[in-house]
């Protein structure tokens, strides 16, 4: 069911059991002002009759004569007089009788001095009259029969009102809806026209501060995240091109120049080097890929515990030292450990360990003493780690750039490398909610700086 329809039943379910509500409320509230009303009608008339036998002493025959010449006698209302010990003094119509009372109910009417029951449909009262000549009981008895008939009226009044109200509120509440969710249409109708051809497009926002306009703000804030991501894709699939096609042109060119004629044992030595050499090289492509996938990952699905950061970068030190022999790493410690919980960090072994050891090598490789130095300093909320090396440093152009993936630097002559540790090693300090910085000059080395919470 579309929302304009829900919208629609709700509006009208609630206006109606809103207007059944007052439609009841209405109803019940005349029935009990015709009952009130008719019950006084009952009393007066009663003390009438009694007040023309007790005080103008008109004759019981005459009274009964206007009784039975009424235009209606089974809705007249019917009276009785009677002493306090049960002897009937009057009766408009002993015949018909309409209460029949008995012992038990004068008494009580004698007990209470007034009473009001229904007898069937017939209102009864019962009243103790106070005379002169002594106490008298008064019944009176009547069906309300021109009360009855307004309250039918009315009761047929408010059920057909009721049901044209229902049809009218249901007509007024399909308009609003269709009103109120044009805007939605609208916002649909723009949206169908934005593809991945053409995600530069966006909807309009509207006077900004209804929440269609909300919808829309954050809609095209969507928008411009995944144009983004989709030019950042372009792009990384541009460069992996870029890459991978100079070391399998490389390689396939040298083997294309050994099987053209016999060599000696010594040049194809030489050129199985030389694509072993290339072939390295997309080993070591494919695993930066790799790893700069798994921190694209959702920030859930990664595997975190607590662990020492000094024992993180002595693990990585071996690692390096295991693949570069030649290259040296020292660690620093600035300060020193008070507590164990000063040392430890939330995140992933694998990932930490892999930004460490890019930035190791990335200081060993562009020095030409191959030594970087590790400076650890530990904070109540933090860690500090400093990478520092003496190497050729990093032009003032290319720093704000440093951390692009597959950007290579005017430096990339002194040192091969595919543009992928730096951007890497950033993504992962940031999903351990960390940063890092960099200062660098030429000539005189580079630091990066990186700073980690706590546990």
């Amino acid at each position: 069911m579309k929302i304009r329809n829900k919208l629609t039943l709700l509006f009208t379910g609630i206006v109606a059991a809103i207007f059944l509500v007052f439609a009841l409320v209405i109803y019940l509230s005349f029935n009990k002002n015709r009952e009130e009303e008719y019950y006084k009608q009952l009393h007066n008339i009663a003390i009438t009759k009694a007040k023309l036998l007790l005080d103008a002493k008109v004759s019981p025959a005459v009274l009964q004569l206007i009784y039975r010449n009424a235009q209606n006698v089974l809705y007249e209302e019917e009276v009785a007089i009677y002493d306090t010990s049960f002897h009937l003094k009057y009766h408009d119509a002993v015949d018909i009788d309409k209460v029949k009372e008995t012992p038990q109910m004068i008494a009580e009417i004698v007990k209470q001095h007034y009473i009001e029951f229904y007898q069937g449909k017939m209102q009864v009262v019962g009243i103790l009259y106070q005379h002169k000549t002594g106490n008298y009981v008064l019944t009176a008895a009547a069906n309300d029969q021109l009360g009855y008939a307004k309250l039918d009226n009315l009761k047929y009044t408010l059920i057909i009102a009721f049901l044209v109200t229902i049809v009218l509120i249901y007509l007024c509440g399909l308009f609003l809806a269709n009103k109120a969710l044009q805007p939605v249409s609208n916002l649909i109708d723009e949206v169908e026209e934005i593809t991945a051809t053409n995600l530069d497009l966006r909807i309009k926002e509207g006077n900004g501060k209804d929440e269609i306009a909300e919808l829309a703000i954050t809609f095209n804030a969507m928008l411009n995240r995944l144009e983004k991501s989709f030019d950042a894709q372009k792009e990384f699939v541009s460069n992996i091109s870029h890459e991978l096609r100079t070391p399998l042109t490389a390689m396939l060119t040298e083997l294309q120049l050994t099987v053209e004629k016999e060599r000696d044992q010594e040049t194809y030595q030489k050129s199985i080097v030389h694509a072993i050499g290339d072939a390295q090289k997309l080993v070591r492509l494919s695993n930066s890929l790799l790893d700069l996938a798994k921190t694209n990952y959702d920030f859930t699905e990664i595997a975190f515990k607590e662990l020492r950061i000094d024992e993180l970068i002595v693990d990585a030190r071996a690692d390096v030292l295991h693949l570069q022999p030649s290259y040296k790493v020292n660690i620093v410690f600035e300060t020193e450990i008070e507590d164990d919980d000063f040392i430890s960090v939330l995140g992933n072994e694998y990932l930490l360990k892999l930004a460490l050891i890019n930035l190791m090598e990335n200081g060993c490789k562009f020095s030409k003493a191959m030594e970087v130095t590790v400076a650890i300093n530990y904070f109540k909320d933090k860690t500090i780690l400093r990478f520092q090396d003496q190497g050729i440093g990093i032009d003032e152009k290319d720093l704000p750039h440093v951390f692009k993936a597959f950007y290579r630097g005017a430096n990339q002559s002194y040192a091969t490398g595919n543009g992928i540790g730096l951007s890497l090693t950033k993504k992962i300090v940031e999903l351990h909610s960390g940063t890092i910085n960099l200062q660098s000059k030429i000539g005189e080395g580079t630091v990066f700086t990186i700073e980690l919470p706590h546990v």
